[in-house]
Order: C-alpha cells, then sequence, then structure tokens
C-alpha cells in the first residue's frame, strides 16, 4: 500500500466522506488513525474465490452506478440499502511486469484484476456523478481539488 493514499484518504475523512476499502488497504488506512468500512462490513459478504470477488456486488457498483438524477433510479437504491459512492480509487495491478515475472500460467492467471477495472469502467459510465482515481501520483492533485 502506498503511503500516498493516506493523506488523500485523510481529506475525504475531513470532509465527513465514508472510506470503503478491502484488505490490506483497509488495514494500512486504520493502522494510520482513519476509519475505514471494509468491503465485507459494507456487503455482507467475505471474499470468495481465493479472492478473486470481493467487490463484484451491488452494493459496491450500485452505488457508484446509480444515476443520482434518477427518481427510479435514486428509488431502486434506496430500497436496496445502496449509499452512492462518488470517488473511486483504484490502483491498478501492474499486469505486464508481472508477465516479466515469468511466473507459471495459473499463477499469473491469478494476478488479472477484475474488480479494480469492472470499478473504473462503472466509475466512468457514471462520470457525471462519481470522480475516478487510478495512479497514486494523482492523489496529491484530487486532495487539492
Amino acid at each position: 500500500m502506498t503511503r500516498k493514499a493516506s493523506p488523500l484518504a485523510r481529506e475525504i475523512a475531513r470532509f465527513g466522506g465514508e472510506i470503503i476499502s478491502s484488505g490490506g488497504t483497509a488495514s494500512f488506512l486504520r493502522d494510520a488513525g482513519l476509519a475505514v468500512t471494509t468491503v465485507e462490513e459494507l456487503t455482507g459478504v467475505g471474499s470468495l474465490f481465493g479472492g478473486r470477488v470481493k467487490t463484484l456486488h451491488p452494493r459496491i457498483h450500485g452505488g457508484i452506478l446509480f444515476r443520482r438524477d434518477d427518481p427510479a433510479d435514486v428509488a431502486a437504491a434506496a430500497a436496496a440499502g445502496i449509499a452512492p459512492i462518488d470517488l473511486v480509487v483504484v490502483n491498478l495491478y501492474p499486469f505486464a511486469s508481472a508477465l516479466e515475472q515469468r511466473l507459471g500460467q495459473a499463477e499469473t492467471i491469478e494476478l488479472i484484476d477484475v474488480g479494480g477495472p469492472a470499478m473504473v469502467r462503472a466509475a466512468a459510465k457514471n462520470h457525471r456523478f462519481v470522480a475516478v482515481v487510478t495512479a497514486p501520483e494523482d492523489y496529491e492533485r484530487v486532495r487539492r481539488a
């Protein structure tokens, strides 16, 4: 986990934002003194299939995708207990560098990230309401915005 996440997370918390995170990032941020809701706490489901499924859940993707200006979407989100997610921060795994490690096929396949890109695409689809950050070098710029 990059140290760059902590100042961004602190700024989000300062403005009353809730931080939702998985695994190691959640631990890192908690160790830094921040309140964090884990993905498991939000969804009610732990990591599945050896870590392959964590964020692929309606409370995550619904929170990213529902249109805040569409009364039907807002009502459906409320009925399903889905809160809006307004900022998606994802560090995409550098898969090309993983290939350079020359791991076996099975190990390499497990490094393919599904949830991160899915959240990025969901945020892009709902860009009128959701911002997305995929590079730690952009955290400071976002924090100052």
